[in-house]
């Protein structure tokens, strides 16, 4: 069964690459959204940091989120709904 984790995200953010770079090396899978590419995603990411268009947005299946997590914090996320 596929992990219900949603990245926003974009090409030129460092954190999203970073984020990125960790969900793949751990296989984590998730589903990649291009706030650049779908302007709903960038209304969407607003949203749920109520106004700012900070990102990556991580979205998990117990339907929680992180913004800008660290690698330590999504580590700790991901171990917590046993994905790692």
């Amino acid at each position: 069964m596929a992990a219900q984790i949603t990245m926003y995200g974009a090409a030129w953010c460092g954190d999203c690459r970073r984020s990125k770079a960790y969900l793949d090396s751990h296989n984590v899978e998730y589903n990649y959204i291009d706030v650049e590419a779908d302007e709903s995603a960038s209304d969407k990411v607003i949203e749920i940091n109520g106004g700012q268009r900070s990102i990556p947005v991580i979205l998990f299946p117990d339907g929680t989120h992180m913004t800008e997590p660290s690698d330590k914090d999504l580590e700790a996320k991901l171990e917590a709904l046993a994905i790692l």
